[in-house]
């Protein structure tokens, strides 16, 4: 059975795979890595050489993987809504829009190809990423199924940001406005989850969050402090030892869903659900047909 691409990723990766830009890309990739990763071995150098022995030391060489981890979700989550914001407004700007709705993809199809193009673009980058992410592992005893693990999380984070900035692209007529927009949708969705908890805490001035700390399932910061957290020191963010919640702070289904890994993968799968639905949305947006209705309407 042949596998069918979607049309929209392939032309997609065979005109970056042509551009120039993707080598200055992944050069510029591979030398925010490579500077990340010697500032946190000299900082770890220094700090062993000030506390402790060298034995020591290179027990911390751990910490080299959640360094360049960090530094790789921050580029991700800067690149995929420059990517994906020009989009669908890109082809209007080029006025290619409408003949592209005339072929025989439905719009959920083309805003799907869109967003899968820039994943792919993403993987690139993560696996050139990878030769220096492999030093983390060398060095630092680490299993190598969190290596595994991490790119599962990129690719999720990737589907969440190229979600944003479609449905921002298809809102717009503008590149530039559509780049604009999905930050500042970036911005709302972290402040809207801590909304809740933030009320809780300024009005009714208690110490028990309770169930107002929910919405940070589909927060994308908590999410990778969970999943660090997990994998470094086998706890959750809002239960264990090293926690800076204890269980009369937190709800009793916070509580419960932070027992070992649930928490974890019921925000992994929120945060898929929103970007699905973001996805649904951008559908909407460019299907002709609710477009026409909408002109309908505002002539009546």
């Amino acid at each position: 059975m042949k596998l069918r691409w979607n049309p929209i990723v392939k032309k997609d990766l065979q005109v970056t795979a042509r551009s120039m830009r993707l080598s200055w890309g992944l050069f510029a990739y591979e030398a925010v890595l490579t500077m990340a990763f010697l500032l946190a071995l000299s900082v770890i150098q220094q700090m062993g050489s000030s506390f402790y022995s060298y034995g020591n030391v290179y027990g911390y060489l751990i910490y080299l993987f959640p360094v360049l981890s960090v530094a790789q979700v921050c580029i991700v989550a800067l690149i995929v809504p420059i990517i994906t914001a020009s989009a669908i407004s890109g082809e209007k700007e080029r006025q290619t829009f409408d003949i592209m709705l005339t072929t025989c993809m439905s719009p959920f199809s083309i805003v799907l190809g869109k967003v899968m193009s820039a994943v792919l673009r993403i993987l690139f980058f993560v696996a050139a990423g990878m030769p220096i992410m492999a030093l983390a592992f060398v060095v630092g005893g680490l299993s190598w199924s969190y290596l595994f693990y991490f790119v599962l999380t990129i690719i999720l984070l990737s589907l969440l940001s190229g979600s944003v900035g479609i449905l921002c692209s298809a809102l717009c007529h503008r590149s530039i406005t559509a780049v604009i927009l999905s930050y500042a949708f970036y911005f709302v969705i972290y402040i809207l989850t801590f909304l809740p908890m933030m009320l809780k805490g300024l009005v009714a001035q208690v110490e028990n969050m309770g169930e107002s700390m929910l919405p940070l399932l589909f927060n994308p910061i908590i999410f990778y402090e969970e999943f660090f957290m997990q994998l470094m020191a086998g706890e959750s963010l809002f239960g264990g030892e090293t926690s800076n919640f204890t269980r009369s702070e937190v709800g009793f289904l916070t509580y419960h869903l932070s027992q070992g890994k649930v928490w974890m993968f019921l925000s992994a799968a929120c945060i898929f659900l929103l970007s699905f639905l973001l996805l649904l949305a951008a559908a909407w947006k460019v299907n002709p047909m609710n477009a026409s209705s909408g002109r309908k309407r505002k002539q009546n």
